[in-house]
């Protein structure tokens, strides 16, 4: 018999359990947040037609797919939790009540190349609000502040919120009379990556030394946020800039309304997220300190989420963090030991197998009574026993021989110092 070798393929993460509980311990906060601010969990399948999948056009997206070998090659796996969104607001919109408030924490897949950070299997934590046929601009305000209090409960109390507002980019666009919008967002955007000077350099080849000029002033404008909307209001251009320009400061005053400290918000007009979904508010998010890990959470606004499903207009607005990256980043960063949680209280160990159902009667009342126990019926020598107590990282250890059985009593062990004292049964609990 052929022994093959147990790996994994490149691109997945697959943890230890003391790494798992700290990955699920995060996972939790972020579902706990969500439901506290009333966002309804759905469970999507992470198998899709491809028609709903391509729906918008294939175009890179596509190349990364995977596909689902079957004979009818019509269905993949989902590459976003976005796409299944349209697909089932669309199909359920009867039963819904709007706006729709959503959450949906799952793993979506793609076919990344195989590099430190990126993952072909990875989960997502997105949040939504839907209307029908309108959407207040003010639900662009409340979702930061969904992720501003997960990140607080982090221990992150250093978080900045990039925003911006595509309606303004495309008015200022519109007043250069440059064309080509789309290519323009896409240098911008690449900004970050290639530096100013490659971005100025790219811009001149689109539209020209002038207008390449202005475009760069603009994104580099690092005014204080009510200085920056004040000069922006100044510039008094074309109506669809001015609604931009209103919509960001209504944000912007919503978000400071809801809690949000100013120096957590900076309004960055270089931030212009991706193409195909976003229409007005976009976000990039990050945090003080840790720039290096980059965004831990983005999105932005779209007007018409369903589009190629249905024929209702269904404008939305969402933020997604990528967990299992930002799990990755922490991890890199020496930052996920706080979130590994204290998994058992105790742990029991009869010294002989005559003493188990003595030892299970007192791990069962101390479970009634709100601890966390576990216990070792394996047979063999203390030093076994005691040695599984510390691989497990357990702090204290319930020893049960003959003479705690006769006078009704247990044997405690501090893991951390070694000490040991005799507490009656009835004790136990308030000792721990």
């Amino acid at each position: 018999m052929n022994i093959v070798k147990p790996q994994t393929i490149a691109g997945v993460m697959e943890l230890l359990p003391e790494d798992q509980l700290a990955f699920d311990y995060i996972k939790n906060i972020i579902e706990e947040t969500f439901l506290s601010y009333q966002f309804l969990p759905i469970d999507t399948p992470a198998i899709e037609k491809n028609d709903i999948l391509f729906a918008k056009g294939g175009g890179e997206t596509e190349k990364q797919i995977f596909g689902i070998d079957s004979s009818k090659k019509d269905m993949s796996l989902r590459f976003d939790l976005t796409v299944p969104l349209a697909r089932y607001v669309s199909e359920h919109f009867s039963d819904l009540n709007f706006p729709f408030k959503r959450y949906q924490i799952a793993k979506v897949y793609r076919g990344e190349r195989n590099q430190k950070g990126r993952y072909k299997e990875f989960y997502q934590c997105d949040i939504d609000i839907i209307g029908n046929n309108s959407l207040s601009i003010h639900n662009d305000a409340l979702l930061p502040k969904v992720i501003y209090e997960i990140f607080q409960k982090l221990d992150f109390n250093g978080i900045k919120f990039h925003i911006n507002n595509r309606k303004l980019l495309n008015g200022f666009f519109e007043s250069l009379e440059i064309s080509d919008k789309e290519e323009v967002l896409r240098t911008i955007d690449k900004k970050a990556k290639i530096g100013e000077e490659n971005t100025k350099e790219l811009l001149v080849e689109i539209c020209g030394e002038e207008k390449a000029d202005k475009l760069m002033e603009l994104i580099n404008n690092k005014r204080e946020n009510k200085e920056l909307l004040t000069y922006l209001e100044s510039l008094n251009l074309n109506d669809n800039y001015k609604i931009g320009l209103n919509e960001l400061k209504e944000v912007y005053d919503y978000m400071i309304k809801f809690g949000i400290d100013d120096d957590s918000i900076m309004i960055d007009l270089s931030i212009t997220r991706g193409l195909d979904y976003y229409t007005s508010t976009v976000y990039e998010t990050f945090l003080d300190g840790y720039e290096s890990i980059g965004s831990v959470c983005s999105g932005g606004r779209y007007e018409n989420l369903a589009g190629n499903f249905s024929k209702q207009n269904l404008p939305g607005v969402g933020l997604s963090i990528g967990l299992t990256r930002l799990f990755y980043q922490f991890q890199q960063l020496g930052l996920v030991e706080k979130y590994k949680t204290k998994f058992t209280d105790c742990l029991v160990i009869p010294m002989d197998e005559k003493l188990n159902f003595y030892a299970i009667d007192i791990a069962n009342k101390l479970k009634e009574q709100g601890l966390k126990v576990d216990i070792y019926l394996e047979d063999g020598k203390f030093k076994k026993k005691i040695n599984y107590a510390d691989k497990i990282g357990v702090k204290k250890v319930l020893i049960i021989g003959q003479e705690e059985y006769e006078n009704k009593m247990v044997s405690v062990k501090n893991m951390e110092d070694g000490k040991q004292v005799s507490v009656k049964v009835e004790e136990i609990r308030e000792y721990l």
